[in-house]
């Protein structure tokens, strides 16, 4: 390979943020580092305690010169505290509060964990304004759904993280909160007209580019007046023209993960990836199943496309300067340590809200706990109220399979507490809680999602979110 064939290589290997199994690093992927690879994401499962993060991403660093992300939303949407639930509410519990300097000081403590564990990228703030009350990808990682609170919270996270040397990651644009479709399994539709968009969808990111958002994430979502059929992750319209030109962004564009079955099942892993090159991405990523092979074919893909004349080596020498301008900008941050503070659960007491007049809760109270399935972006993190309860009997059921009656016996003599989540998208979850309720009107039910549904219980407590904080304030309310 001739040393220009060499340095083509190294710049598209320079676009990619893979993603692997396991607590410490393959040997494929360290090599692929000293060879110019962009960086890695990181999940929940590459997690397990500080110490092994640390030596993680230490080893990683010695490789070469990566970034280093993952998603920490807060919340719901948890990495570092995967298995466990975060001690941080997520944003639709901040929207809830609606103070920016509380905003600014949970995303500043959690940059100082992802600086402390030496990540320099966070996949966060979410900034759609989640105007559909049905949306199965969205819902408590967003803020809210009035532009406006969105976009000045979008500004705050901006701001707590970068304090800390963590890059953020503002997403996902133009806008995930008006689909009812989870771009992980197809392609949504956003289907309003362009004034509609720049006044609602766009005003965060807005906002967020006039902070000085270090980066900004794409959404594999279609916007008919925009894009086309085509995904903003791969429409020129939306990025070069709209992000770039019209907003002015000239930071890192991220893709959302390419192994998304809106992009494989569309053009393919290789496809999208020049696809989105072309139309003003610069770092590409990826999820855990696209192994070496397939990073191999992704890179001898970008290369072609250069080769052929689709993809210019200009553009990927601009995508590497904006990365190498984002690592330099991090690398420049003084070593942080975690703040211990307890802003996460004063942010979550905060945020709790309390509607009725529940009766002191006996001795053993009786808690039913409706499971709901987790999201792909969550993951299957721990979420309910049990720690919180030593003395009660916690049952989880699954709506469909649960008996009311055996239930409504078991809690004879005793309180009833129903948790659910995201009640208002599950009809066999709104089922059950109506059943119970009914057959004991002194029941109290939690909603550790979006407070949309109500039955008549004579209390009902909505924490907007189901993180582990969430779940701690609310048992106080009862237990207090």
């Amino acid at each position: 390979m001739s040393q220009s064939d060499r340095g083509l290589r190294r710049l598209a290997a320079g676009t990619l943020l893979v993603a692997f199994d396991g607590l410490s690093a393959p040997g494929w992927v360290l090599r692929e580092l000293e060879g110019g690879l962009g960086g890695v994401t990181l999940f929940g499962f590459n997690v397990g305690d500080p110490a092994q993060l640390g030596e993680l991403t230490a080893a990683l660093r010695a490789a070469g010169d990566p970034v280093i992300s993952l998603d920490e939303e807060g919340g719901d949407v948890t990495r570092l505290a995967y298995h466990v639930g975060s001690p941080y509410p997520g944003n639709a519990a901040l929207g809830a509060v609606d103070d920016v300097d509380l905003t600014a000081q949970v995303y500043r403590a959690i940059g100082s964990e992802l600086a402390a564990a030496g990540i320099n990228l966070d996949m966060a703030p979410d900034a759609d304004v989640n105007t559909a009350e049905d949306n199965p990808v969205i819902g408590t990682r967003a803020f809210g759904a009035d532009p406006a609170l969105v976009a000045r919270h979008t500004v705050a996270a901006v701001r707590g993280l970068q304090s800390m040397g963590v890059a953020a990651c503002v997403k996902h644009f133009p806008g995930h909160g008006a689909t009812t479709v989870d771009s992980h399994l197809a392609i949504p539709v956003v289907d309003v007209p362009l004034d509609v968009l720049r006044a609602r969808e766009l005003a965060p990111f807005l906002a967020a580019v006039e902070a000085g958002t270090k980066s900004i994430m794409t959404a594999h979502v279609a916007v008919p007046a925009l894009t086309g059929d085509t995904p903003a992750t791969m429409s020129p319209a939306a990025l070069t023209g709209l992000l770039r030109g019209e907003l002015g962004y000239d930071g890192v564009v991220v893709t959302d993960a390419l192994d998304m079955q809106a992009i494989t099942d569309s053009v393919g892993l290789a496809g999208g990836a020049v696809a989105s090159l072309v139309a003003g991405t610069d770092l590409l990523c990826l999820g855990p199943k696209p192994g070496y092979d397939e990073i191999q074919k992704i890179i001898a893909a970008i290369v072609d496309a250069v080769t052929d004349g689709v993809l210019s080596e200009a553009r990927l020498e601009e995508s590497a300067a904006r990365v190498a301008a984002l690592r330099a900008w991090a690398g420049s941050r003084p070593d942080a340590v975690p703040e211990l503070t307890r802003v996460g659960l004063d942010a979550a007491r905060r945020a709790v809200r309390l509607d009725g007049a529940p009766a002191p809760l006996s001795e053993d109270p009786l808690v039913v706990e409706v499971d709901t399935p987790p999201t792909i972006a969550v993951g299957d993190v721990p979420w309910g109220v049990s720690p919180w309860l030593p003395r009660g009997e916690v049952v989880r059921v699954k709506p469909a399979e649960a008996r009311p009656d055996d239930l409504l016996e078991r809690a004879t003599g005793r309180s009833l507490v129903v948790v659910v989540k995201d009640a208002h998208r599950y009809a066999d979850s709104r089922e059950l809680v109506s059943a119970l309720v009914t057959g004991r009107p002194d029941a109290i039910v939690i909603e550790m999602g979006l407070p949309v549904w109500r039955p008549g219980s004579a209390a009902y407590i909505a924490t907007y979110g189901a993180a582990r904080a969430n779940a701690q304030a609310a048992m106080e309310l009862l237990t207090a």
